[in-house]
């Protein structure tokens, strides 16, 4: 599993062992973690580009976060504690044509559209001011404990220990793929 620490630039690579829990969101709960996945958004993989996994002290209380600034490849971003907020954060994003978000008991909190190539408003600045700082309240309220910015990076694959790309965890000095689980 990936643990974030702040400032949120550098990941650890962590293993944890989980014992049965009645739901994953004891399970979950019980382990500080949160669900994490990033999807390419570019249609070069028939859909095959989708990765999950679990981020640890992350802070999220409930609800779902998203972006499609993921850097570098720009593939949508999505953590959450439940199947369902981080399904209304993607489409929001996908709706958006691009954004960041944060989500809570299935409605949108707050978002920061970006419909030029999902990194850029064609707003106003002084509109993507408010929506940011608006935004950066709903995502301390939902306690995550990096910056938006931070998480953008969880995807970026060139800084170390691991990272998570639509190909899978990527431990980062040994370029190699690693399992989500493993005996």
């Amino acid at each position: 599993m990936i643990r974030v620490a702040l400032p949120g630039i550098v990941l650890f690579h962590d293993k944890v062992r989980l014992q049965p829990e009645k739901d994953w969101g004891a399970l979950l709960a019980k382990n500080d973690l949160t669900f994490v996945s990033v999807i390419e958004r570019h249609g070069r993989t028939n859909g095959a580009g989708i990765a999950h996994g679990f981020l640890k002290d992350f802070g999220l209380k409930s609800g779902a976060v998203a972006s499609s600034v993921g850097h570098d490849s720009h593939n949508l971003i999505v953590a959450g504690t439940n199947e369902g907020d981080m399904q209304v954060a993607l489409d929001a994003i996908i709706e958006a044509q691009g954004g960041v978000c944060v989500v809570d008991q299935g409605k949108v909190i707050a978002m920061v559209p970006l419909p030029i190539a999902g990194l850029l408003s064609d707003k106003r600045v002084t509109e993507v001011a408010e929506e940011t700082r608006t935004l950066k309240a709903a995502w301390e309220k939902a306690g995550c404990k990096i910056p938006y910015m931070g998480f953008n990076l969880i995807p970026l694959s060139v800084i170390p220990e691991i990272r998570i790309t639509d190909k899978g965890l990527v431990l980062v000095p040994e370029m190699e793929l690693v399992p989500l689980y493993a005996e």
